[in-house]
């Protein structure tokens, strides 16, 4: 799942993440909560936590300041956040709101009409002894200045954009002043919530540099782009040597509570507490490992016997038993309940996949097509996703119809987005069709008799004989995905919409799904991850980061007036979201996917402390222990 950092939605009740009802394991002498999850049991110290990384997806990217190719859950979320904690931490158990006390600085106190805020950060030191202070938010600051382009979170006219001065009041206290009044919940969920501090020791334009020759640390906000530029160079290229993460001593600076010690290019990580961690929560265990997996076949096998991992994931396809509620498990695989229990992994999140806009892809085509609403319409008709949760993801889903979360329980969803504006429909998706111009080829492939732009033609850039001939990559190594898939394969075939499906991995899958141009290089057409999208940094759900145009993680060149309108009214007004979400909903931007759990957790049952779990996708290993 692609992780853009989706503070605090205060708003939002909670859920309840109900796990299956085990008998307590013999082995283990604790009870079972009236959920069914493990309770007692007499705390140990030490031990190693071994965890499974999601299937063909590892972490690949170290250094926080990074594009849209990187920006996974399993590279933030999963790994940078256990060394590098950002200036504002999400998740409060399993509610999607701001977790102050992990966070790095106080919640920022707005004035002048929202025109400033002060920001006070906590104690907190580096592993180098060094405080975590106001200059290196600044350093942060700087390199987004310099490096905008290249990060996955730039909305034009946000970040940095409409900061206009930081002012170090002190080591602990920074004004940020904008270049407007802002709504401050934006403000603080949207923006503030990007920012992650960066040690002094990394202003370096080459290994061995002293700590803050680059010039982009003790720089005054946005004077020294070009210095910064080269500091970023330098990181960036560090970051992508993946073969010394474990050894490069820029690496081993953190304030988050642990330490990597072995990584290599598979995904092998591991990591070690941080001895100097300050924040309020020290390590229990002595050693946290992730593991790679190919598919979710092989976690399952390693899973079997319960000796290999202390926490994985059972398949969809080990289910037996549907579930009426997908944040409440149903029965357990039963060579799995001897010693795992199941947890619903429920994230603030939706699924689909993008379509580019601006793809040459089909003879020139592609773009031209997919910019057609009708299009968008009609291949959202032929899905029939109440269908799929029910036969490939065993009730452990909800259908994504727009672009706001279903559950967790929030605010923001509307009825209009709940009921469907699309519904499966084949003859009306084949009506859609020959209404504009396309002699409708059932089990074949569709092609444009009606050229032109008129109301009954095929559209801008389609000419005579085009066929409706598209291509989709997917991630590998799941398997409900690849029947959802091959189910929509097959609906859209009865239209005539002729889909080619490939796969590979989640990292190649996501490294394809970049913003372009119109251009040689720019011929994907469809890419789905198969996560889809939860939602931080950017944890108010407008859209800015997604939807508005330019934006860094807008994967399909999606570009509308009304939208950008739509979402710009949030940054500086309380208005709610029901315009813009019913109205996203109406334009299918992108073709919604069953939007499943993030994953059936398997916990051993001698581990603590790792429920709820936390609807951002971050992992919290310091908060785990074993019991006896």
């Amino acid at each position: 799942m692609r992780i853009r950092r989706l503070g605090s939605l205060g708003v939002i009740s909670s859920i309840t993440v109900a796990a299956l009802v085990l008998a307590a394991c013999s082995s283990t002498p604790s009870t079972s909560s009236s959920s069914g999850t493990p309770t007692g049991g007499q705390r140990q110290s030490g031990g190693t936590v071994t965890w499974a990384e999601p299937p063909a997806a590892t972490p690949n990217y170290i250094f926080p300041v990074m594009p849209i190719k990187y920006a996974s859950v399993d590279n933030i979320s999963q790994f940078q956040y256990l060394m590098f904690r950002p200036l504002y931490y999400f998740g409060t158990k399993n509610n999607p709101v701001l977790n102050p006390d992990v966070s790095l600085a106080s919640q920022p106190v707005y004035s002048n009409n929202n025109t400033q805020a002060v920001v006070n950060l906590k104690s907190y030191k580096w592993s180098n002894g060094e405080d975590v202070t106001a200059q290196d938010v600044v350093f942060f600051m700087n390199l987004l200045h310099a490096q905008k382009a290249n990060w996955y979170a730039y909305v034009p006219g946000t970040l940095p954009d409409n900061v206009k001065s930081i002012t170090v009041d002190s080591p602990t206290q920074l004004t940020f002043t904008f270049d407007q009044s802002y709504n401050s919940f934006w403000m603080t969920n949207n923006e503030f919530s990007q920012i992650t501090p960066l040690p002094r020791a990394w202003d370096i334009k080459a290994l061995g540099g002293a700590a803050g020759s680059g010039g982009c640390f003790d720089a005054a906000y946005g004077t020294n782009d070009s210095g910064c530029t080269t500091v970023y160079n330098f990181m960036n290229g560090q970051g992508a040597s993946l073969s010394t993460y474990a050894t490069n001593p820029l690496w081993q600076i953190v304030d988050g509570p642990w330490k990597l010690t072995n990584f290599d290019a598979s995904g092998n990580v591991t990591m070690v507490p941080n001895a100097a961690y300050s924040g309020p929560t020290k390590p229990s265990i002595s050693q946290f490992k992730e593991v790679p997996f190919t598919t979710e076949s092989a976690e399952f096998n390693s899973l079997i016997g319960g000796h290999n991992l202390t926490i994985g994931y059972a398949p969809t396809t080990a289910i037996t038993t549907n579930t009426s509620d997908p944040s409440v498990a149903g029965p357990n695989n039963s060579r799995l309940s001897p010693d795992y229990y199941m947890n619903p992994w429920i994230l603030f999140s939706f699924n689909y996949f993008p379509v580019n806009f601006n793809s040459t892809g089909n003879n020139g085509t592609a773009g031209a097509i997919f910019k057609q609403l009708y299009i968008r319409q009609a291949m959202q008709m032929l899905e029939n996703q109440p269908l799929y949760i029910k036969n490939f993801l065993k009730g452990y889903a909800v259908p994504t119809y727009g672009p706001i979360p279903i559950i967790p329980a929030n605010p923001y969803v509307t009825t209009t987005e709940k009921n469907n504006p699309y519904p499966y429909d084949v003859a009306k998706a084949k009506r859609l069709l020959s209404d504009h111009g396309w002699k409708v080829n059932p089990g074949g492939t569709d092609t444009c008799t009606s050229p032109g732009t008129g109301s009954n033609q095929c559209g801008a850039g389609i000419p005579a004989g085009t066929a409706l001939n598209l291509n989709l990559e997917q991630a590998s190594g799941t398997e409900w995905q690849t029947q959802v898939m091959s189910a929509e394969k097959s609906s859209w075939s009865q239209a005539g919409i002729n889909v080619n499906v490939t796969q590979a991995t989640f990292d190649t899958v996501l490294g394809n799904a970049t913003p372009c141009n119109p251009g040689p290089s720019c011929t994907w057409q469809a890419e789905w991850w198969g996560g889809g999208w939860e939602y931080s940094p950017d944890q108010y759900p407008t859209g800015d980061i997604l939807l508005a145009t330019g934006a860094g993680s807008n994967s399909g060149n999606y570009s509308d007036p009304m939208a950008d309108t739509l979402i710009k009214q949030t940054y500086t007004t309380n208005t709610n979201l029901n315009q813009y979400e019913n109205y996203i909903a109406q334009q299918v931007p992108w073709i919604w996917q069953p939007n499943a759990d993030y994953e059936l957790t398997e916990i051993a049952k001698n581990l603590r402390g790792v429920t709820p779990q936390n609807p951002f996708a971050n992992i919290l290993p310091e908060d785990w222990y074993f019991v006896k």
